[in-house]
């Protein structure tokens, strides 16, 4: 698979990374998890290094199965996780405090097997700590090598320049996809004018632009989709012009639905990685298959154009989560 460079970092991946959320967490039942592992190993043969997961999947017992994964592959891969939560159950809160961060640290190098982290986020900005102080521990856990390159989850555009003029972030993480683009307008110039990479999450809508979810779909235990805005029999009903229109574009370019869904996000910049995830096999292959697809500056002109006209009903994140995002 090519490669790509996280904006200006030095921090060179996959042109598609992997998102090992869904492995065993947020995503239905947890599946076998001999099989799971099996997932990753498909993933890193097919030529994909990035695999990001966090300390708060689970808890902790994402970074365990993402750990024993890449054990004898170690070299081959970046890994990245997140810290910045106080974990307590389901009551989690912010804890960005440099202390803290350190143990949090500490505690998901052992989980994942490794002496260091190739890319560290801010899973969500603490308000209550100064960015410039979480930076600077940052730059302190860089010097010890305990991280290579550090980054932050959804955080508002001033956050990302006062973070970056401490210590340069390599990479924001963000939810990005043909129906969720409001980072352009704000979050995408600030990150391309400071050479920060995006790493892009939910590049298929948590699943709803593969196509195969529609309003007759149910969620059942462990899947948060059931809890999202978005995910309702009315809203999915209601969106599913935007599933209507990237079929059009499938088929004119012969490929799936979720194949158009990546090759778009890949398109907007070089700079850019997506990360899905799946627990299929058969999914990676198809996934992998969106980089080769290409589309002419005009094309992505139409696309866009057409896709602005789509209104997209129902919020991402319900009012409990979405405190959290944008600071």
């Amino acid at each position: 698979m090519e490669k790509r460079e996280l904006g200006k970092s030095g921090l060179v991946t996959s042109k598609m990374g992997f998102g090992c959320m869904g492995l065993n967490y947020h995503r239905g039942v947890a599946k076998d998890r001999n099989e799971m592992i099996k997932v990753v190993h498909e993933a890193i043969d097919a030529g994909i290094t990035m695999f990001d997961t966090a300390a708060v999947y689970g808890p902790y017992t994402n970074e365990e199965l993402v750990g024993d994964a890449l054990v004898g592959y170690r070299d081959k891969v970046q890994i990245a996780t997140k810290g910045g939560f106080k974990i307590d159950g389901l009551n989690n809160e912010l804890d960005s405090r440099p202390e803290s961060l350190r143990k949090q640290l500490e505690d998901s190098l052992k989980r994942l097997k490794t002496d260091y982290i190739d890319l560290y986020y801010i899973h969500r900005v603490d308000p209550n700590v100064p960015i410039e102080d979480v930076a600077m521990a940052m730059k302190q856990f860089k010097k010890e090598g305990l991280i290579k390159h550090w980054g932050l989850s959804e955080a508002g555009v001033e956050t990302i320049r006062r973070a970056h003029k401490v210590e340069p972030l390599a990479a924001v993480e963000y939810e990005y996809s043909m129906w969720w683009r409001e980072i352009e307008k704000d979050v995408l110039p600030v990150l391309e004018e400071l050479g920060i990479g995006l790493v892009a999450y939910s590049p298929l809508g948590r699943g709803f632009l593969t196509g195969k979810l529609d309003k007759n779909t149910t969620f059942g235990e462990n899947d948060n989709r059931a809890d999202l805005p978005r995910f309702t029999k009315e809203t999915m009903a209601a969106n599913q012009v935007v599933i209507d229109y990237i079929n059009e574009l499938a088929i004119a370019k012969n490929a799936t639905a979720a194949q158009i869904a990546l090759a778009w996000v890949m398109a907007q910049k070089p700079w850019i990685v997506p990360i899905p995830g799946t627990t299929k096999i058969s999914r990676i292959h198809e996934n992998i298959k969106a980089a080769n697809i290409k589309f002419s500056d005009e094309e992505m002109k139409t696309i866009n154009d057409a896709l602005s006209k789509i209104e997209i009903v129902g919020d991402r994140y319900p009012e409990s989560e979405k405190r959290r995002t944008g600071n």
